[in-house]
C-alpha cells in the first residue's frame, strides 16, 4: 500500500504540478559523486535493470526458490507486467527525460529493478534468519543502487526514478498476494476433502 500510494503521488505531481525544482536540486547532488570510476560502476549496476540481466536472473529464481516454482506463472507474469504497466504509463503521462525528448516517466529501469528485487523479497522469507536478512539487504541495495545509477547516467530525472521504483515495487507485491493466495488453494482444497 505504501509504494502504491508513493507512486500515486509522485505520479500525479509529474502530471499535474511538475517536479522540475526538487529534480533539478537532487539531480545536481547525485551528479556531484559522478567521477569516472563511479560513472563506470554505475553502468555496470544499471545492468541489473535490463531484461538482458532480468530474464536470466528470473529463470534462477525459479531454480533457486520452491515457492517460486510452485506459483512460477506468477512471477512470469510479474516480468512481463512491469515493463508493460511502465511503457503505457510513459504515453499517459509524457514527460520528457532531462536531456532528451523521449518518454522519462516511470523509469523503466527502476520498475523492472524495483519488480524483481521485490519478488526476491517476498520469496526470501523461508529463508535462516542471517541468510534472509543478508538477501534482502542486497536486494533493497540493488533498488536504490539502479536508481542512482539511471540518474547518475543522466537517462532519468529523480522523480522517474522514485515512480518507477513504487510501481515495481507495487507489483511485486500484488505478484506476491497473487501467490499466496494461489498456493493457499491447493492446500484448502486438501484440507477439504
Amino acid at each position: 500500500m505504501v509504494a502504491l500510494a508513493t507512486f500515486v503521488v509522485v505520479s500525479l505531481a509529474a502530471l499535474l504540478i511538475g517536479t522540475e525544482s526538487a529534480d533539478r536540486v537532487i539531480r545536481s547532488y547525485v551528479l556531484t559523486a559522478a567521477s569516472p570510476g563511479v560513472v563506470a560502476f554505475m553502468r555496470i549496476v544499471n545492468v541489473a535493470g535490463d531484461w538482458r540481466f532480468l530474464l536470466p536472473a528470473t529463470l534462477l529464481l525459479l531454480a533457486v526458490f520452491d515457492r517460486a516454482r510452485r506459483t512460477w506463472w506468477v512471477w512470469i507474469a510479474l516480468m512481463i507486467a512491469a515493463p508493460l504497466a511502465e511503457g503505457a504509463l510513459k504515453i499517459a503521462i509524457g514527460r520528457a527525460r532531462p536531456d532528451e525528448k523521449s518518454l522519462g516517466y516511470p523509469s523503466g529501469h527502476a520498475t523492472a529493478a524495483a519488480a524483481y528485487f521485490g519478488a526476491v523479497l517476498y520469496l526470501s522469507t523461508p529463508l535462516r534468519p542471517t541468510t534472509r536478512t543478508v538477501v534482502r539487504v542486497v536486494a533493497v541495495l540493488m533498488i536504490v543502487l539502479v536508481g542512482v545509477a539511471r540518474v547518475m547516467l543522466r537517462a532519468h530525472w529523480p522523480s522517474d526514478v522514485l515512480g518507477g521504483c513504487a510501481l515495481g515495487l507495487t507489483l511485486a507485491s500484488a505478484a506476491a498476494v497473487w501467490a499466496s493466495s494461489s498456493s493457499a488453494a491447493p492446500a484448502r482444497a486438501r484440507r477439504g476433502s
